[in-house]
């Protein structure tokens, strides 16, 4: 039984990325596919690991933390650790992006408390 393969422009359609995005993850080791001469052949297992590049990618991890939680998978082993390592991952993540949140939170206050005092001082400015 033949193994179903993509071409780059298939993937690329298929996920609605560019070619160029293939290529970046392919460059950085997170999809391998086969050549043949210029041709790149995607299989089964590149087009998983994609999936979850381009996953990790939209939940705004970084690539090193891409790369670990995908080999992750590729490894042997039961889920059971697996899982905990996903989990600690996501739970730094969302830490990291609750305290963004915060920081940015407090600019905006900032920046209404300056916006009203503007507005204040324009008010005063053209009474006079």
């Amino acid at each position: 039984m033949t193994q179903r393969t993509w071409s780059i422009s298939e993937l690329a359609q298929e996920f609605n990325i560019t070619p160029r995005t293939l290529r970046f993850y392919e460059d950085h080791g997170i999809i391998n596919p086969r050549r043949e001469g210029q041709k790149r052949i995607y299989t089964q297992k590149d087009k998983t690991r994609l999936k979850l590049a381009l996953r990790g990618k939209r939940l705004g991890f970084q690539l090193a933390d891409i790369s670990s939680l995908i080999d992750m998978y590729d490894g042997p082993g039961s889920t059971t650790p697996q899982l905990k390592k996903y989990i600690a991952m996501l739970n730094r993540h969302k830490e990291q992006l609750e305290s963004q949140k915060r920081d940015l939170e407090a600019i905006l206050q900032e920046i209404h408390t300056q916006e009203e005092h503007c507005m204040e001082l324009l008010k005063k400015h053209e009474q006079s």
